[in-house]
């Protein structure tokens, strides 16, 4: 005979066992514009362009909506702030990412995110110096523990437009519990 789940027990890690368990995966890219300021998982990057887009286009977080918007079979970020409406023009990220995770609490009030895995691809600028303000960031606004957050910087080893420094994509993977 099968022992049923406890759906609110926890790990020694902290996470939660029982629930169901699902993926995201969610991505994103931007050209570069020298007329922005550049916002990477929510912290702003000094002495370089900034990205284009209606919002502030942080990639690094609309990469991470999607990948929860996926997970949980929610509308994509372009559903849920069209960029033809004025109201999210030059909106932090951030604030997009808070209202996402509120929507996620209304409809999934037992909802957990697990870990996720961001890769930034980009020429410059290099990651591994703001790798860990990157993952403070997040963890702050995600809140969950930084063990829980993995942020890579890959290039495009000089190939097409992100090798020529036209712009940067984002990649990010996710689980949570429901």
């Amino acid at each position: 005979m099968k022992t049923p789940e406890r759906r609110n027990a926890r790990t020694p890690e902290g996470t939660r066992t029982g629930g169901e368990c699902r993926v995201g995966l969610g991505f994103d890219s931007h050209r570069f514009s020298h007329d922005r300021r550049l916002h990477l998982c929510g912290i702003e990057i000094v002495d370089h362009p900034g990205l284009a887009g209606h919002s502030d286009a942080d990639v690094a977080i609309h990469a991470l909506i999607d990948a929860l918007a996926g997970a949980l079979a929610l509308p994509d970020i372009g559903e849920l702030f069209p960029p033809t409406d004025p109201k999210w023009k030059d909106i932090s990220s951030r604030l997009l990412l808070q209202a996402v995770l509120g929507l996620i609490l209304e409809r999934f009030p037992d909802f957990e995110l697990v870990n996720l895995d961001m890769t930034l691809i980009t020429e410059a600028p290099k990651i591994l110096p703001l790798k860990e303000r990157m993952i403070a960031s997040l963890s702050e606004l995600l809140g969950i523990p930084k063990e829980r957050i993995s942020i890579k910087g890959k290039t495009n080893e000089g190939m097409g437009w992100i090798g020529k420094k036209e712009g940067m994509a984002a990649l990010c993977a996710l689980s949570v519990r429901i």
